[in-house]
């Protein structure tokens, strides 16, 4: 009875941090996105055209859907966020909160730890969810963007939300976390994310043949696997693609093409 009596005690508890929780990432989602959306295709649209990578504007209705699933993902980002942080407090999880228990060396270390950690998940949790008989279930809603706008960065089915929320008890599982720097994360994560959807190629023409070019991701590359479905499955680094053979062959070309058509507009001073 007395445990009973606890549990329910943490009930409004557990209900406030996922709501803060919900409202945080929703708000983050909506201001970078808007941004975004309002830079891409408002202010500077005729300018940056040519960098478009798919020569036409999302279709209305694709970007309703998309804002409606992202709402759906900021609640289940709450959700699974109290959850880890309700199993921290049973000592299951390593989120601390004084920074001077592992210093500010740890604390701004972690986060490109996470940055990496997350990729590593991304590629292989995204490649799983292509597998046929999970496809329908996790991955149908974010693939029914084929020309996505920035707004798609969290259109996700429920049951992948859940897997693109499972990074955070994931990370303070196997190694100290401070809320601060998951949020820091976090606004990287949204903001490539979000560049990654929106659609137009902002990387230089010689990215490619750099080795920076071999090792981050383009927008290009997102955006090819929007329209092709398979392949292309890594997040902000390309290494696991070209280790693993699945960026598409003719990603590179592609990436040239864009930036070329970019540079031959410039050429010709539109």
């Amino acid at each position: 009875m007395r445990a009973a009596a606890e549990e329910w005690k943490m009930l409004p508890s557990f209900g406030k941090i996922c709501t803060a929780i919900a409202i945080e990432n929703w708000v983050r989602y909506a201001v970078v996105a808007g941004i975004a959306w309002l830079l891409a295709y408002v202010f500077f649209k005729r300018r940056w055209w040519p960098r478009k990578i798919i020569q036409r504007d999302p279709a209305a209705a694709d970007v309703r859907r998309e804002i409606g699933w992202s709402m759906v993902t900021a609640v289940i980002y709450g959700l699974v966020g109290a959850a880890t942080i309700w199993l921290n407090k049973l000592g299951f999880m390593h989120i601390y909160r004084k920074i001077d228990a592992y210093g500010w060396t740890w604390f701004w270390l972690s986060v490109p730890v996470i940055i990496f950690v997350h990729d590593t998940y991304f590629y292989w949790s995204h490649r799983l969810m292509h597998h046929p008989r999970l496809f329908r279930w996790f991955h149908r809603v974010h693939h029914e963007s084929t020309n996505p706008s920035p707004w798609a960065a969290y259109s996700f089915a429920p049951l992948e939300a859940v897997m693109q929320a499972a990074i955070f008890p994931l990370v303070a599982s196997i190694m100290p976390v401070h809320p601060l720097a998951f949020m820091v994360f976090m606004l990287w994560q949204i903001t490539f994310n979000v560049v990654g959807h929106t659609g137009y190629e902002y990387h230089p023409r010689w990215l490619m043949d750099s080795w920076l070019g071999k090792f981050i991701n383009t927008p290009t590359n997102h955006v090819q696997h929007h329209e092709k479905f398979l392949g292309n499955y890594g997040l902000y680094f390309n290494y696991w693609d070209r280790l693993m053979g699945t960026n598409h062959r003719d990603y590179e070309a592609r990436f040239r093409q864009v930036t070329g058509r970019a540079a031959d507009s410039r050429a010709a001073g539109e």
